[in-house]
């Protein structure tokens, strides 16, 4: 825990403080499963722990991404559920492997991942890929009965292009995941006014939300420190 910890900013650890308490008031609130209590909360710290470049993130993201497979199956968010359970979960062990390779130590000994911008050209690519495959991904769940199919369509497709930038370390994954957080509270908001179901999963995709702007300003000041 002490490793773990080590290099973690006040605000940070004051960050990762209120909203795990959010979470837990919520679900005790609402009566909440104790597996989506566990998802949220591993999920909270594993974006802060990759918005700090740390490669324990992805013990995180192991948990996570298994538990909230399981209840993406369950509420009919089919996207999500292939999302985390064919991408997500394996990717946390690719991830592991790639970040192992480019990493930088600063002089307090805390190993933080070296991130890098993405070009102009490569945004071309993203942008046409994403509205391409979301529209194709769309047609796909709407076939198969899926809940809020386009909406969700987007999510994952977003989700899946940001984590690949993830994993090639560009620090503008970060807003992909703003709009990803947007697109992915909704879902969650219609499923909570629903069945009353699942509010501590909203909760922590809002947390992730605001996660993703620190991140970005933190991974921006990253990226210039290995251009020096």
């Amino acid at each position: 825990m002490k490793n773990l910890l080590k290099g973690w900013s006040v605000f940070e650890m004051v960050w990762l403080v209120v909203f795990a308490s959010i979470i837990l008031f919520t679900g005790v609130i609402f009566e909440d499963t104790l597996v989506g209590i566990t998802a949220s909360l591993t999920g909270v710290l594993c974006v802060v722990l990759v918005s700090q470049g740390k490669i324990s993130n992805y013990f995180f993201g192991a948990i996570n991404t298994a538990l909230y497979a399981y209840i993406s199956f369950k509420t009919g968010l089919y996207g999500e559920t292939m999302l985390n359970a064919f991408f997500y979960l394996p990717i946390q062990f690719i991830g592991f492997y790639m970040w192992s390779k480019n990493m930088n130590k600063d002089e307090l000994g805390v190993k933080t991942v070296k991130a890098k911008n993405l070009s102009g050209k490569g945004w071309l690519y993203v942008i046409v890929t994403v509205a391409i495959v979301g529209v194709l991904y769309s047609l796909f769940l709407h076939s198969i009965g899926s809940g809020q199919a386009n909406v969700d369509a987007f999510a994952v497709v977003l989700s899946i292009t940001a984590q690949l930038l993830m994993l090639k370390r560009y620090a503008e994954q970060w807003l992909l995941w703003i709009v990803v957080n947007v697109l992915t509270i909704i879902l969650w908001t219609n499923v909570f006014l629903q069945d009353g179901n699942s509010v501590t999963i909203l909760v922590m995709w809002i947390a992730y939300l605001f996660n993703s702007v620190y991140g970005y300003i933190k991974w921006n000041k990253l990226a210039k420190q290995g251009d020096n």
